[in-house]
This record gives C-alpha cells, structure tokens and sequence, in this order.
C-alpha cells in the first residue's frame, strides 16, 4: 500500500477536502478527478467552473469568504459588459478571466483539456494532480418545472429555484476518461479512493455518467469511501438538499449512501446527523469545514475509515 488517494469531487466542498489531504499528507500522492459536467461556453469563453475552484483553492488563490473565485478580485470587465447591456448573470473577474482566456484558446488550437489544467497546476507550483474527468464534453442538464434547463442556466441564473424533476448528462454515454483517470482508480496500491462531499446528483453523478469511470470504481479492491456532504442533517450550502426532497429522496446521509449503491465500501457521516440505517460501515466525525485544521480532520476522519476497511 502507499500513501495514493484519489477523490472524486465537484468544486467548492470538494476542494475543502482535497486541500485537507494536501496538508495531512504529500500533495504530489493525491490525485483529484473532477466534474466537468458545469463546463459551458459564456460570452465565446470555455468556463471550467470546478475545475477552476480546485486550482485556485490549491495555489492559496481562492477567496475564503465564498470558496470560488479568486481573492483581491477586481471587476472592471464585468462594469464594462453591464455598459454595454452585455449578459451579467455569471460573473468573470478581471483576474479570472486570465484561465478562461488562455484555456479558450488552447483548446480552440487543438490541445485537450486535461494537458491545459496540468499547464495551469505546473505554473501555480500545485503539487497534487488535477485530472478533469474527461476531455470529451459532458453536460448536465436539469429537467425541470420549467423544461430543460443547461446546468449554469439553472444553478447559477435561476438560482436554483426551479423544481428538479430528472437530470442526464448529455454525452456522458460515449465519452472516454481523461488520461490518467482510470489508472488512478485502478492503482491497487492506493491508500483509498473517497468521494468528496460534494453534490452527488450534480457533481458526483456526471463522474460516475462515464461507463470507464464506473466500471473501474466497481472492480477496484482499494476502500471507496464516500463523505456525506449533509451536516446535522442539513446541506452546509447549495441545493442539495432541496434537491433530495425534489426527486423523492429523504435528506440524510443513509439515502446519501444508497444512492451511491454497490460502489461504496464505506461511508464518513457528520456527528452531529441523525441515527442511520446504513447498509455499509460507517464513521462519524465532525465534518464541517471552515478552517485548514478543520479539512484536516475530515481528511484522517476518512482515510481512517478507509484503512479500517482493508482486510
């Protein structure tokens, strides 16, 4: 066994984690596959919101108060676009722009997306490898009380506000792996492979979409362990909640684990949730993640349940 993790995460509660891993262990041993399901196109740039959120938090660029973006932002080009009457519902900082800038034109001259984040991580000194789930375009669509929405439309425009009904993800079907993706998940000599807590219907689930990615989680012998991203019960932020009760699901970290099914070995519930049924071992912690010591704990909390789980 060596000290390799790789995480399934989406953006904000996932880059928590990822960072926690970071400072509990070698950065250059964690491997973060990440959701590129939010990919859209704004405005004629290539936008890679997650993917961006794991970068910033990584290279110390992030701004603490919300999680996303970067820190010292400015907004000169958003007041420019607003003079113009251009479209202002998903805000591009001045610095921000510089990532989506350089990745529109990169990939419009031919290179992959996964060699395009492995640049930006080299430049920013990130250690840890941030791999996008695939190169191929998947999108996350939202059926909703108000038809199908695209996922920015919905999450970021509308708020989330509409009722969920269903969501697919369009292309997940036939789209391959990012190179190094499936090895990852298929070092048998890896500590553990956690699902970070992150949205599982809206982050999580698009991983999971692309059949090579589920296939290796389901033949894998290391422990995949999943950590709820419910807190006393409750989502921390986001829709997750709502969105459990508006596709019939009870909000708790037991329909948290069923949903995941067959691919869980173990599961890390927040200390402070509910008593649960739950069909797969289990560990509770404190799970909230406000400070660097604070995604430190949630990061042994769930690697030592992982190394519980090795027979």
């Amino acid at each position: 066994m060596t000290g390799r993790v790789t995480v399934l995460t989406g953006g904000v509660g996932g880059a928590k984690l990822v960072l926690g891993l970071c400072h509990s262990m070698k950065a250059e041993d964690v491997t973060a596959i990440v959701n590129t399901g939010d990919d859209f196109t704004h405005h004629g740039l290539a936008i890679s919101p997650d993917i961006d959120t794991l970068l910033y938090t990584l290279a110390g660029k992030a701004n603490a108060a919300q999680g996303w973006g970067r820190e010292g932002e400015s907004w000169t080009f958003m007041q420019a676009l607003r003079s113009l009457n251009g479209e202002d519902w998903f805000a591009l900082g001045d610095g921000d722009l510089a990532l989506h800038v350089l990745r529109t034109q990169r990939l419009g001259e031919g290179e992959a997306l996964s060699s395009i984040v492995a640049d930006f991580a080299s430049a920013w000194r990130i250690a840890a490898k941030i791999l996008p789930m695939s190169n191929d375009p998947v999108a996350t669509r939202v059926q909703s009380d108000e038809g199908e929405l695209e996922f920015q439309q919905y999450f970021v425009k509308r708020r989330c506000e509409p009722a969920v009904r269903a969501i697919r993800f369009e292309g997940a079907a036939f789209a391959k792996a990012a190179p190094g993706v499936i090895e990852a998940l298929s070092d048998e000599r890896s500590r553990a492979i956690l699902i970070a807590p992150s949205n599982p219907f809206l982050s999580i689930d698009p991983i999971l979409a692309i059949p090579s990615i589920r296939r290796a989680l389901t033949e894998t012998t290391v422990p995949v362990v999943a950590v709820s991203p419910l807190v006393g019960g409750a989502a921390v932020k986001g829709p997750t909640a709502k969105l459990m009760r508006e596709l019939g699901l009870e909000v708790s970290a037991t329909a948290v684990a069923r949903h995941y099914g067959e691919l869980l070995d173990g599961v890390l519930i927040d200390e402070r949730d509910p008593p649960a049924c739950l069909d797969v071992p289990n560990a509770r912690a404190d799970t909230l993640m406000n400070t660097i010591d604070d995604r430190k704990r949630v990061a042994h909390a769930a690697l030592g349940l992982a190394d519980s789980l090795r027979g």
